[in-house]
């Protein structure tokens, strides 16, 4: 009988333990942290927490499914978060959101994630950041908003969510999660939690990069039957290309599956994508889009029309007053990312776009535009100051609901 010894034992890295919140934001999904919950060398910048997020929603995954995580094979739930005490006067909570490749060893902390962003103050209160008496002092007899100011970390900007509370069977103040709102591209209705963004812009530059409202864009060797078609692009919410749906030969009604599916549509939108990053100057060269696929966002617009949503639900056009398409981290939103509907609503309300024409066109205070699963209404007030164009404030409702709470657990060798 041969006895076992230390060397022919099988070798392998235990699992280790966090605790996490699994979560819905509007029409996305993510891992949430406490930071202080995270391993202590993973509670800083750099490759080890990387590596821990990455390996939690199970990238890089050549099959594009992510199966060994908690991510879902699109970029709507490839989406880790941590939060923490605020380090800003004056809020409750800080916000840093990672954008998970799903396909490479990725994470993009460029810019914020509108939708989990409706998710943000429920967590913080549940997760005993927002100071107790402040949410407390928000019931009114047996419920009422607790306000919660974000420091959005990735963009340096604050935020306000409205968050529901309630009083419980045992005096216990709770955050509210269901209801009776409905968002389209959420199958269940849910508690409706207004957010805020305040000043999306900085006040030190101008809204439009180019200082135009619409530039004459130069496409020439991206696949067009044209070498110049016009754009809008806008730094609000997320740095966003708004082009006109007719120069990309689309109608504006565009479904995931006439996009997705078309390889070389996917990369004749990366390179004007590419081109347009260049053109707002967030690159000195297109090749530096593939480091950066989270901005930015490049979208096509088109005036009102009737459509049938992805759920099968009929849009009629006179119920909105345009429609819109954008896409994120390769690939046609089966939404609309919440940093986008930003800028969807400073570009809107503001006379000129491409977007406030084809809504219409005139002074505009809010727009409902449609997009592949609904429709969703945003209200905006932009207005020039020292020449520049800045959005004063953001405002949409979306929803949240915690899906899990518990502990996610990851080799420890994979950080």
């Amino acid at each position: 009988m041969t006895q076992s010894t230390s060397q022919n034992k099988p070798k392998f890295a235990p699992q280790i333990s966090v605790l996490a919140t699994y979560m819905r934001g509007g029409t996305s999904k993510g891992t949430f942290f406490k930071l202080s919950d995270l391993p202590e060398h993973c509670q800083v910048a750099g490759s080890p927490r990387d590596n821990f997020l990455l390996r939690v929603i199970g990238s890089p995954d050549p099959y594009g499914k992510q199966i060994d995580g908690l991510g879902n094979g699109s970029s709507s739930t490839s989406k880790t978060v941590i939060l923490s005490e605020a380090k800003q006067a004056d809020h409750d909570v800080n916000y840093l959101f990672g954008q998970v490749n799903i396909a490479k060893p990725m994470i993009d902390w460029a810019g914020n994630c509108g939708n989990l962003t409706a998710a943000v103050g429920a967590c913080a209160i549940n997760m005993g950041i927002v100071d107790a008496d402040k949410v407390s002092s928000s019931i009114d007899v047996d419920s009422g908003i607790c306000e919660v100011r974000i420091w959005q970390e990735n963009i340096g900007k604050t935020i306000i969510a409205h968050v529901p509370v309630y009083k419980d069977a045992d005096g216990k103040v709770q955050v509210q999660e269901t209801g009776d709102f409905e968002l389209d591209g959420v199958t269940f209705p849910a508690a409706e939690v207004k957010i805020e963004f305040i000043d999306p812009v900085d006040s030190s530059s101008d809204m439009f990069p180019t200082n135009n409202l619409v530039d004459d864009f130069d496409v020439s060797g991206c696949g067009l039957d044209k070498d110049s078609v016009k754009a809008t692009f806008i730094s609000a919410g997320i740095p966003t290309i708004f082009m006109n749906a007719e120069d990309l030969g689309f109608s504006g009604t565009e479904l995931q599956g006439d996009i997705n599916s078309n390889d070389k549509l996917l990369a004749k939108l990366e390179k004007i994508r590419a081109r347009g990053g260049v053109a707002m100057g967030l690159f000195k060269d297109e090749s530096e889009a593939q480091a950066s696929q989270h901005i930015p966002k490049i979208a096509w617009v088109a005036p009102a029309q009737s459509y049938t949503s992805s759920s099968g639900k009929s849009v009629d056009a006179n119920d909105i007053n345009l429609v819109v398409r954008a896409m994120s981290m390769g690939q046609l939103h089966h939404a609309m990312m919440g940093t986008a509907a930003v800028a969807i609503a400073a570009a809107a309300t503001t006379q000129g776009t491409l977007v406030n024409e084809a809504a219409g066109g005139g002074e505009l205070s809010e727009v409902r535009f449609g997009h592949p699963s609904g429709t969703l209404l945003v209200g905006g007030k932009t207005e020039q100051v020292d020449g520049r164009w800045q959005a004063k404030k953001v405002s949409m409702s979306r929803s949240a609901r915690r899906i899990m709470v518990g502990e996610v657990f990851v080799p420890a060798d994979a950080f």
